[in-house]
């Protein structure tokens, strides 16, 4: 066997150890989201879990429709597996949040032997930051965005949900007291499919997460010297205008909405601009600890180096 096959062979076996390790974190992380999706359809007073946490997502709509004269708000499904699958999509959504430290502390006992101590120490607290931040967008989606934007949808409807409960039997009152004959054109009135509201609160509980994401990916970027607190600073402006129209993208045509959204987004940016200067300077005591920060003139700093020195001397001869 050569001296090539030899160092084949032997680069060899880090990576099926590697290939065998990751493998067996992905396992576990599988099998902690199987068990957070198992969780959310555990019976807890006659329903599932899932079922409490639809319940929980879709107060914005029930409390709009109620503000707007709808006494028994009602959501349908039109095909027969439509709940199930809803079911599972929470499952699916809310087990992976459940299984999130399970699946971070394995991707982290992956990652982590082939980092330094310093390199650790910095990644760690961003790991902890993400869901954090995360789940501050998620609230303040579900709490703020998600009934501003229901209110706006649902302010065109001109008849309530109660309909489909008078005419399906729900309500045992004579339907023309309640809905009466109408001579003067169509009536359009709002019947709400289960798997399009919950649609809409995921989409605004996901786009706010990942916007709250932006201080945690600036100061990342910051930490590694791809962006710097001057250079943030300097493209404001673009970012006000990229701001705006995400704004505009992922909020309805409602001003109010869009203010909330470019309002808290900015601020988020600015946020970043602060912590990417502690970063900076942070480093700069580092560095001049070790005396390694010039801050007039590095050629000064470069002549002082004897090695550079003794390099010039070599040159000269």
């Amino acid at each position: 066997m050569s001296a090539r096959d030899d160092d084949i062979e032997d680069s060899s076996a880090p990576l099926i150890e590697h290939l065998a390790e990751l493998r067996t974190r992905l396992i576990r992380s599988v099998l902690a989201l199987f068990a957070g999706i198992c969780v959310l359809f555990i019976p807890v007073q006659g329903d599932f879990l899932a079922e409490h946490v639809l319940r929980f997502l879709l107060v914005p709509i029930e409390e709009t429709l109620r503000a707007l004269g709808d006494p028994a708000p009602t959501l349908q499904y039109t095909s027969p597996q439509e709940y199930l699958f809803v079911l599972f999509r929470i499952g699916l959504v809310f087990g992976f949040a459940l299984a999130f430290p399970v699946i971070a502390h394995q991707m982290w006992r992956f990652i982590a032997p082939g980092l330094y101590k310093s390199e650790k120490s910095a990644f760690l607290p961003f790991i902890i930051a993400s869901p954090v931040m995360f789940m501050a967008g998620a609230a303040f989606a579900h709490y703020v965005v998600t009934p501003l934007a229901m209110a706006f949808f649902l302010g065109f409807t001109d008849a309530p949900s109660l309909f489909a409960n008078v005419l399906s039997g729900a309500v045992d009152v004579d339907p023309t007291a309640v809905a009466p004959v109408a001579d003067q054109g169509l009536k359009i009135t709002f019947f709400g499919k289960v798997n399009e509201s919950l649609q809409t609160s995921l989409v605004f509980i996901m786009a706010f997460g990942l916007c709250f994401q932006l201080p945690v990916l600036l100061t990342l970027m910051g930490k590694a010297g791809l962006v710097s607190a001057a250079g943030l600073g300097a493209v404001r402006k673009y970012a006000m205008v990229g701001i705006l129209v995400l704004a505009a993208l992922v909020t309805p045509p409602d001003v109010v909405t869009q203010l909330i959204l470019f309002t808290v987004v900015y601020g988020l940016y600015e946020v970043s601009i602060i912590l990417v200067r502690r970063v900076e300077k942070k480093r700069e005591k580092e560095l001049k600890a070790q005396g390694l920060w010039f801050e007039d003139d590095p050629a000064e700093g470069i002549d002082d180096d004897p090695l550079m020195r003794e390099f010039d001397e070599d040159a000269k001869k």
